[in-house]
């Protein structure tokens, strides 16, 4: 098992990515995969994440997940007593021992901290849900909820699909800024990390202040990939105030 630790955590935020491995699930979900909404045992999914909880230090009872549906919807936490947030793909809170934990099979996982407010946020953003520019809709909740300034927000994408490996088909092209797709031997590919990174900087995000994960998940079988395997498990972003 490896953790990948967000490049901004310190003793106030814990902040990380998982790889696939270093759980109990077998097959296609072998081993670590977090996610209850792929036909994984959930005996297997409960003791994956207790291992991630005991690993890092937070209970696992109140850890904060959702149920993603590849939309823009970012829902603030005020309390652990749900688990499971419904249709959202975004979830942003500013209370202490709340992790927050988003999952990801090729699409990408972002972790953001407000250093000064003390505020956090989990995303999931595919393809429809960079569209969609979910990031954006977290990062102004930041701002106007919680009185955020730009230039103290930090933010952590972890491993998701390349350019490389992102094959897309003329429909999906259509509706996909042209600048983020590059043509290879009459071949489609997208560009979603620099969709977010283009997002991040178009809301006043510095690149010092970011982190973008070169790590393609259909190219690196550390990670889950529902590209390159189909039917498989999902790794995942956790981020929790510490105090």
């Amino acid at each position: 098992m490896s953790y990948i630790r967000a490049w901004f955590e310190d003793e106030n935020v814990l902040a990380f990515f998982t790889d696939r491995f270093g759980g109990v699930s077998s097959g296609v979900y072998e081993s670590l995969n977090v996610s209850s909404n792929v036909g994984d045992d959930i005996r297997n999914i409960v003791q994956n994440r207790q291992i991630i909880a005991d690993d890092n230090g937070f209970l696992l009872e109140n850890l904060v997940y959702m149920k993603q549906i590849h939309s823009n919807n970012v829902k603030v936490i005020n309390n652990s007593f749900i688990n499971e947030i419904k249709e959202c793909d975004g979830v942003i809170t500013s209370k202490q021992k709340i992790p927050l934990m988003t999952m990801a099979a090729d699409c990408a996982p972002i972790l953001i901290y407000d250093k000064e407010k003390k505020v956090i946020s989990a995303i999931h953003s595919g393809r429809v849900g960079t569209k969609k520019e979910i990031v954006l809709s977290a990062l102004e909740l930041f701002v106007k909820n919680y009185g955020s300034k730009v230039g103290n927000i930090l933010v952590a994408v972890g491993a998701s699909i390349g350019k490389c490996c992102y094959e897309i088909g003329e429909e999906i092209a259509k509706e996909m800024d042209k600048r983020y797709i590059e043509k290879r031997d009459n071949t489609l590919y997208l560009d979603i990390k620099s969709m977010i990174k283009d997002q991040l900087l178009q809301f006043g995000i510095k690149e010092k202040n970011m982190q973008i994960s070169p790590i393609c998940t259909c190219c690196d079988k550390n990670y889950f990939s529902y590209r390159r395997g189909g039917k498989c498990g999902r790794f995942c972003g956790i981020i929790m105030l510490r105090s």
